[in-house]
């Protein structure tokens, strides 16, 4: 079969995908228009080596999934003839009319426009852009397309047209199709441009996820059947779609947060689609029943729309084997307009339009932008109002002074401040939002005018890590924090290395100190104290550096990995987090598919979520004997801010033959601190000993067991 009947086949499979939406369709008229572009583009390759004319044909096959009109389509076979051929507007007019010539015209206008030139050419170019919107959005749909099969086959370009391409689909395409509603373009549109711009960092997270693919099996299709069974129960009909994340999503998440991909939590996406608006609040309500939802992490578009017409039910939970997933409810209606958006105006359904309740026309955006700044001469102005608008996924606030500053959503004054200048956030004290004073904790929406309000002498709190979402405002941050704390953190690590030393009975010198920040690579032996002091390292990673054949445990001490009884042989087993079971305490064996056995105390909170499920529980009890302290449990602890109390406290824990494993500051105030303390322990009696130690230290002023059944697998 010859080239010319490869592609005949494929335009006869775009026919076939034409016919299954839209019977009345213009057939001859579409393959007129294939014949008119193959013949116009004949001679003619792409950098792959393909005939141009499979460029069209892709263009149009993206948008016939799209279930759009016959205009639209024969536009996307033509959209290139005017610009790269011999034809011309009126060859078209003659060929298909006028309004195909107008539209193939348009395309050709917007295909030359530079966004990404000059800040004042841009602005001129955006408003070109936005004008030919204006007149007719099916230009830009068939552009969108045009770049998305560009982006699909962006591998055949030069290293540096790719990277061109890349920043421009980035910057401006991908946020505009997402502006138009058609999220799975903007998706996969910033996709193929994050494997431009960063091939190791979106492998990285692809990785990632085969790993837990490996680990946990296929947890999408697990929890889609765990969904599927919660709405058999409830009597509802409906479809559940489930997915991971892009690999570009997962990345803005981890670069907005400032976390790792272990520490990312909803990865994992799921959808539900049902018949009426009442059956999304139902399913909603048994999701709810089924798994915990995470507080605030909860949104109802269907009673408030997004102005692009978007409507559905958004809620997380803490699902399957403690996985937060983000669970989206709505009707087909509102699924149609949700994935297609600005295309739901011209598409068909058993050749009809489909008049859709819930379409907004983004023309009517679109018209009211350029009519605003259409007689504008200000192209700065112009710029910040369209960008305003388009990326909706970040805030632009200005300065006194009318600069722009851009973060990402949910920043706060604080954020602001750090992103002009680390000196002027480390000494802010508040802020005046629209010459309002407002808190440094309050979030941030597009165009306000925000002040910062500064003060010599302040300094930056602990506190504020909480404040802030951006990455450079939380490096900053800590920091300051690091530099502040350094000397406390010496003399806190210090104490910790003095104990854990005594733990395998040897004696600590600055030689030994020295000889293991060489070993872990740390500058010097008093950045090693430091960092231990501020729980970056850990007193076992030194231990283990200095004397790796060291192990304090007796002879007679139970072996860790052998310390359950009722376990099948070499059953894997670990302990929950949730409740941290220590040996004295009655236990119980929930069983996970792929992940062993997780023993639970027996008075565990998170039992609840199994006790329907009897055929998991495993009855286990500890060996009785003398078992190493080995066993993590979490104190939280406020203790007083005065010199050598946290050195004290570490002193009274060695004292009981007990290691701290971990600390982490959660609040430092100038009279008081909150600290979560992790203390290895051999049973529940040295639980209880240590505890009595630590109460009795008067200048601790709360102690608490962490039990958090949020933590259950």
């Amino acid at each position: 079969m010859d080239d010319g009947a490869i592609w005949l086949e494929d335009a006869e499979r775009l026919i076939a995908r034409v016919r299954s939406y839209n019977p009345r369709a213009d057939i001859d008229r579409i393959r007129r228009a294939y014949a008119y572009g193959a013949a116009m583009h004949e001679g003619q390759f792409r950098h792959s080596g393909e005939p141009y004319i499979t460029h069209p044909l892709a263009v149009a096959m993206i948008l016939a999934e799209q279930q759009l009109d016959d205009a639209t389509l024969i536009t996307a076979l033509l959209h290139d003839t005017i610009e790269d051929t011999k034809s011309t507007f009126g060859d078209v007019a003659d060929q298909f009319g006028f309004e195909i010539a107008e539209l193939v015209d348009g395309v050709t206008k917007l295909t030359k426009l530079q966004l990404t030139s000059t800040e004042t050419k841009q602005a001129e170019n955006f408003r070109k852009l936005f004008m030919a919107m204006s007149r007719d959005m099916r230009v830009i749909l068939v552009k969108l397309a045009d770049r998305l099969h560009n982006m699909r086959t962006i591998k055949a370009m030069r290293p540096d047209k790719q990277a061109q391409k890349a920043r421009e689909t980035m910057d401006i395409y991908a946020p505009l199709a997402g502006r138009m509603g058609m999220q799975w373009m903007r998706e996969e549109l910033e996709d193929h441009a994050f494997s431009v711009l960063n091939p190791e960092g979106r492998r990285s997270i692809i990785h990632r996820f085969a790993t837990l693919r490996r680990e946990a099996g296929d947890v999408v299709d697990k929890i889609t059947r765990d969904i599927r069974i919660e709405l058999d129960k409830a009597g509802i009909k409906g479809e559940v779609y489930g997915r991971a994340k892009r690999p570009f999503s997962i990345w803005r998440k981890m670069e907005e947060k400032n976390v790792g991909f272990s520490r990312l939590s909803d990865i994992y996406g799921f959808r539900v689609v049902v018949a009426s608006e009442a059956e999304c609040y139902s399913v909603m309500g048994a999701i709810h029943q089924r798994w915990r939802a995470v507080p605030g992490r909860f949104k109802d578009y269907i009673s408030q729309p997004k102005s692009n017409g978007y409507r559905s039910i958004h809620t997380t939970v803490s699902g399957r084997d403690a996985k937060r997933v983000e669970v989206q409810i709505r009707t087909r209606a509102m699924h149609e307009v949700a994935e297609t958006g600005v295309a739901a105006h011209w598409s068909y359904r058993d050749g009809e339009r489909v008049e859709n309740p819930f379409a907004v026309d983004p023309a009517t955006w679109v018209r009211a932008l350029t009519e605003q700044f259409d007689a504008a001469d200000d192209h700065a102005e112009f710029l910040e109002a369209v960008k305003l608008e388009m990326y909706s996924d970040q805030v632009f606030c200005f300065t006194p002074k009318g600069e722009v500053v851009k973060l990402p959503k949910g920043a706060t004054p604080l954020d602001f401040a750090y992103a002009i200048h680390t000196r002027i956030g480390e000494r802010a004290v508040g802020a005046k939002v629209d010459t309002v004073r407002v808190p440094l904790w309050q979030k941030l929406r597009n165009g306000q005018s925000v002040e910062i309000l500064t003060a010599e002498g302040q300094t930056p709190q602990a506190s504020w890590l909480d404040l802030v979402t951006t990455g450079r405002a939380k490096s900053a941050i800590r920091k300051s924090l690091r530099e502040a704390d350094r000397d406390r953190f010496v003399r806190l690590g210090t104490e910790l290395m003095r104990v854990a030393f005594d733990h395998v009975e040897k004696r600590m010198t600055d030689k030994a100190i020295g000889i293991a920040a060489r070993a872990l690579g740390v500058p010097s032996g008093e950045e090693l104290l430091a960092r231990v002091g501020s729980a970056e390292l850990e007193t076992r990673q030194v231990i283990a550096a200095l004397f790796p054949g060291v192990t304090p445990r007796p002879a007679d001490e139970i072996d860790a990995r052998s310390a359950v009884v009722g376990l099948e042989p070499n059953q894997p087993f670990g302990r929950a987090r949730c409740c941290q079971p220590l040996p004295g305490e009655r236990i119980v064996g929930i069983s996970y598919r792929g992940e062993g056995v997780q023993i639970h105390a027996i008075d565990c909170e998170a039992l609840a979520q199994v006790e329907d499920q009897p055929e998991r529980w495993i009855d286990l009890a500890w060996q009785s004997g003398n078992h190493p302290a080995v066993h993590a449990v979490t104190f939280d602890m406020t203790i007083s801010n005065d010199a050598g109390v946290l050195g004290r406290i570490c002193t009274l824990i060695g004292s009981q033959k007990a290691n701290i494993s971990d600390l982490k500051f959660l609040e430092r105030r100038q009279d008081f601190y909150q600290v979560l303390i992790d203390v290895d322990l051999r049973s529940i009696e040295h639980f209880h000993a240590v505890r009595m130690a630590l109460e009795a230290e008067a200048n601790v002023a709360m102690i608490e067991r962490v039990r958090d059944p949020a933590l259950s697998p």
